[in-house]
Order: C-alpha cells, then structure tokens, then sequence
C-alpha cells in the first residue's frame, strides 16, 4: 500500500511538471506573439541637422500619427560622407537602418555595395504610378529603367543677384545675366569700391552642374551610365568654357574667390562683398529672409552660341536596404509613399527650401501663396522642368565622385594661383582616370 501511495505521488508530480512546461511554453509563444503584433519598426537613417532635422522629424511624426501598424525611427547620423560609412560597417547585418538617406553622388556606391533593394521592385509589384513623379529629379536615380532609390531633398544650382547693387550699375534688376558675356558685362559695372561682381564657391558641384547645362559629361560610357567609366572627359570645350570664365573673371578683378564654405560666400553676399554668385535652390529662401536688399535669381549662366540643356538635380535620396524582413520593406516603400503626396511634398518645399518630388504640390493654394511672397523660388522650379532629359542633365555614376570632386576643386583653387585652365583642367582629369582605373580594379570590371 504504502509502494502504491509513493508511486500514485510520483506519478502525480510527473503530470503537474509536464503542464508546468506546457503552460511555460504557452507563455512564452504568447509573448512572442504579442511582440510581433505591435508597429513594425522603420529605423531611418538621415543626414538633416539644425533646422532641416526637425522638418525631418515634422515628416516623420506625420506619418507615425496617419496610421497605427508602423512606426519610423528618424536617427540623425552626421554628414553624407559620415553616414555612408557607417552604413558600410553594419549593411547586411541586424544592425542596418530599414531606410538610408545617401547624397546624389553615393549613388553608384549604393548600387555596386549589393546591401539594397530598388524600390522598383515595389512600384512593380504594386503598379505604382511614377509619372506622378517629376522625372528630371528621379532620372538621377535611375540607371536602365530601375528606380533605385527615391528622390528625397532635391535642389539645384541657380544664379543670385543684388537687385539694388544692379539698379545703381544701371542694369535692370529684372533681368539675370544668361549667357557667359552678359555675366562678364554686368560684373565689371558692377565691381565698384569694396564691392566684387561675382563668384563661385570652390565646390565641385557647381562645375558640373556648368558643363551639363552645356550639353557636356563628366565622364565617359555616357556619363557612366552604360557602363563602368573609365575616363574623366570634362576636360573638353564644356569644362574649358567653364575654366577659361572663371580664369579670365579673376585676373580681370571681377571675381571674388571665397573659398570653400557655404556659409562664407553667402556671408560675402549678404553683406554686399560680391553682388552675384551661384547657391543652392535650397538656400534661396533664407538668403532672401537675411539680406538687407532685394534678392533676385536666375538661371545657370551658359557660354554665347551655346543651347541650353539645362541642371543636374542635387540633394540626396532614400535608399532601402536588403537584408531585412520582407515586412520591414514594405513598412519602408509605405514611408516613401507617403512622403511622396502632394501635401505632403508641399510642406516639405516651404519648410525646407527643396523641390517636391511630386509637382502637384505646386498646385496647392499654400505654395501659390507662398510663392508670391517667394517669387525666387517658382525660377528655380521652372529652370528644373526646362531641363532637357539626356545623359549630361541625367548625371555621372561613379564610385569615386567625392574623390573627384575634391580634384576639380584643387584645380579651380590652381586658377587663383595663375595656373593655365587648360592645364588645371587635363590634370585633374588625369588624377580622376588614375582613381577610376583604381576602383574598376577593385571591382573587377
């Protein structure tokens, strides 16, 4: 008797352990559950800081509030060169972003990094209209008819000028100087006392947004767009065309060298140093705010006889990443949708100074009211959709882009030195052959 009690104890004792771990089990599949059952989390990488970062977060939190199954993340991660090489540490692993913001000229290093997935794949799947889009930003973004990544702040290069400075030189402060001879003309009667005609910040951007609208490309292979370039051809009549203004401005005392900060040309503007440069679309807006005279703009200067083709788009994109749950990438291409629509593309212009994606937003009353108060801004819209799509206006696709700006900008600094433009021009050429020769060998093309 007293073996059958023991036994019958055991065997009861058996049974409570195993709906113990049964319930444990229970539990725990439960837990699992309810994790997965909140927001899907979109982690966003972005290079916005100051005032641009919180019109980040303004998009961010509009998109959270509009609907309650994913969540975005904005995580500021410095500059564009400072970004993308934190993504290079941790792309295809669990601790890369859903969403990556890389400047325009990352573009063919995102690609050949193999660590992203085109977003063409969605707009298929989906049958998303992109026409709604405005093709000369996403041409950029492009390469054989896949979207890689989407057009997020866009700008592009336009020309600033003092109308009061050009009323008292007598010019018409209504009309921006077009071509090469028309901009020598008004900065020599414009050059008076302290004041400098023009400039052009030493950035290598601007040189190639000055070849482009010639017709001119920054590199063989069609810019590198039909395949990997292997030779820098800027170095032609375009690019000569755009040394030879800069050569023959300076040593004629009508062009003011400010060096290599954004902050110190509009500075030298602002306080009447220099009375026409070249900046950013999506600086206009504060430099009308801050200068002490009438602001006026125009478009991108281009050499006599030449036709004009018009800007390379700037700025940067949103690029999503590979290796990540399926669902993490959709959560990412309702993000990209959203920041996409007309009203919210509109807000993101005012507030940031940078194109819409999605032109209908200039159709909204608020930016038409705006852009009475603004007419500068509505120039450099106009400049953008006059751009004749072609492989120049498209831009160049190379992995070394930020190595081969900073050539050109030593060459454009020679100048100041009295060096010859022709010879500048083929020796920075030169140095970019010898890095694109480099890079082709890495990676085997």
């Amino acid at each position: 008797m007293k073996k059958k009690s023991l036994f019958a104890i055991f065997l009861m004792m058996v049974m409570l352990f195993a709906v113990a771990c049964s319930n444990n089990e229970t539990t725990g599949s439960e837990s699992e559950g309810n994790q997965s059952e909140g927001p899907v989390e979109v982690v966003f990488w972005h290079s916005m800081s100051g005032e641009l970062e919180g019109v980040v977060k303004e998009v961010v939190d509009g998109f959270n509030a509009s609907q309650d199954e994913i969540k975005v993340t904005p995580i500021f991660q410095g500059t564009y060169e400072e970004a993308i090489t934190k993504f290079n540490t941790v792309a295809g692993t669990k601790d890369a972003p859903t969403i990556m913001q890389t400047f325009e000229v990352g573009t063919k290093y995102m690609i050949d990094s193999g660590k992203i997935q085109p977003v063409q794949k969605f707009i298929d799947e989906e049958g998303y209209d992109m026409s709604q889009w405005e093709k000369n930003i996403t041409n950029y973004y492009s390469v054989e008819d896949t979207q890689y990544s989407m057009p997020f702040n866009s700008s592009t290069p336009v020309l600033i000028y003092n109308k009061d400075a050009f009323k008292e030189a007598g010019l018409d402060p209504e009309k921006a100087p077009e071509t090469y001879s028309e901009l020598k003309d008004a900065a020599k009667k414009l050059t008076t006392g302290d004041q400098v005609g023009f400039s052009i910040l030493n950035y290598g951007w601007f040189f190639e947004e000055l070849v482009a609208v010639q017709g001119g490309l920054f590199v063989d292979q069609d810019n590198g767009r039909t395949g990997d370039a292997a030779k820098a051809v800027f170095n032609g009549e375009e690019g000569q065309n755009v040394f030879n203004l800069i050569s023959e401005m300076y040593n004629d005392g009508t062009f003011y060298n400010t060096g290599q900060n954004w902050d110190d040309i509009r500075a030298a503007f602002q306080s009447g140093k220099i009375a026409m440069y070249l900046d950013s679309s999506a600086g206009i807006r504060a430099t009308v705010d801050n200068a002490p005279f009438e602001v006026g703009t125009g478009y991108l200067p281009i050499p006599d006889g030449v036709e004009r083709q018009g800007v390379i788009i700037g700025g940067a994109s949103l690029w999503m990443a590979s290796d990540i749950d399926e669902e993490k990438q959709k959560a990412a291409w309702e993000f990209m949708k959203y920041v996409t629509t007309p009203e919210v593309q509109g807000d993101w212009h005012l507030k940031s100074g940078y194109f819409s994606i999605n032109p209908a937003a200039y159709d909204l009353p608020v930016v038409q009211e705006e852009w009475e108060k603004y007419p500068q801004l509505k120039v450099t819209v106009d400049q953008l959709k006059n751009t004749i799509p072609s492989e120049a206006t498209q831009g160049a696709l190379i992995s070394v882009f930020p190595e081969a700006r900073q050539k050109v900008v030593s060459a454009m600094e020679s100048l100041y030195q009295g060096a010859d433009p022709k010879e500048a021009l083929d020796r920075a050429a030169e140095e970019i052959d010898r890095s694109l020769e480099a890079a082709n060998k890495k990676s085997g093309s």
